[in-house]
């Protein structure tokens, strides 16, 4: 009799734990329709976030990713080194815990005029880019390394699909300039600009994306971030042996390439889910880029 009450109260106890543990709340993360947060796209597809206990919101950009964080109610947020340094400055207490990738030409400054003719341009230049994101560094650097910094700029703030969208719809006749990324540079290439700088071109940009998360959040669900690693590494491994099934997958969340624009896009990205050299760790240190809670 003893025995069988010992056994039920291990049972209860048993059942309790398992309730306790399906009651543990989602994980909220925050991404935005970039390549290299497309493994986040296919594992949300595929189910496998959810088996997971986490719930994936994807938005237009990285500004409006970063407002929105702001707001409360996420534990991460996938951004740029701009991001993760700009949120901690703000009293956020975030620390990189995944790497993604770092563009290799997915990020550039395009035009519908030539450098040279950008250099001999008088009057006022139009200049489409997030400003509250990396692509004001970007547009920093490509002005100091071309010597434009005594031009005339008309900046317009925008996301990247609100520029897209105004550009097809007009007939652009002023010097203009957008700072983009992939997906959104395929309409502009239809529309006649072209890359005059990229994270390719010039080795001194250096974008890197990854998984951001609060502190706090990282040490009370470690576990649940180390299979998340685990998926995002599943999902690679699959865009790898059949990047055409990956491709279908998660198009919708690319504004919709072609597979040949797709099969480019990812040649603009350099996959940082392995191990990191001795060299990207100095330069990442270099940028006050944490690595230490690095899963």
């Amino acid at each position: 009799m003893f025995k069988l009450k010992l056994f039920l109260i291990i049972f209860i106890l048993l059942l309790s734990g398992c309730n306790n543990q399906q009651q543990a709340p989602p994980i909220k993360l925050i991404t935005n329709a970039w390549i290299g947060y497309s493994p986040l796209f296919y594992a949300k597809e595929k189910g496998w976030l959810k088996e997971s206990n986490i719930q994936l919101s994807t938005l237009v950009s990285l500004n409006e990713g970063m407002m929105t964080f702001k707001m409360g109610g996420f534990d991460g947020i996938t951004g740029t080194q701009y991001e993760y340094q700009k949120l901690n400055s703000q009293h956020f207490d975030l620390v990189p815990i995944m790497m993604f990738d770092r563009s290799n030409g997915g990020d550039m400054v395009m035009s519908n005029l030539s450098l040279e003719t950008l250099k001999n341009t008088t009057g006022s230049i139009d200049v489409y880019l997030e400003t509250n994101s990396v692509n004001s560094v970007i547009f920093k650097d490509f002005i100091k390394t071309h010597q434009l910094a005594n031009k005339s700029f008309h900046f317009i703030n925008k996301n990247q699909l609100k520029i897209v969208t105004h550009i097809k719809q007009q007939t652009i006749n002023k010097p203009t300039i957008v700072v983009t990324y992939v997906p959104y540079n395929y309409e502009l290439l239809n529309k006649g600009f072209k890359v005059l700088e990229s994270t390719r071109a010039n080795s001194s940009i250096m974008v890197l994306d990854a998984l951001f998360v609060d502190k706090n959040v990282l040490n009370q669900r470690y576990n649940d971030f180390i299979a998340l690693k685990m998926i995002i590494n599943k999902a690679i491994k699959n865009l790898k042996e059949n990047p055409k099934e990956y491709y279908e997958v998660v198009k919708s969340y690319l504004e919709n390439p072609t597979y040949n624009d797709f099969s480019q896009g990812l040649e603009t990205i350099e996959w940082l889910n392995g191990d990191l050299s001795d060299n990207m760790i100095q330069k990442m240190n270099e940028i006050n880029f944490q690595t230490r809670n690095l899963i």
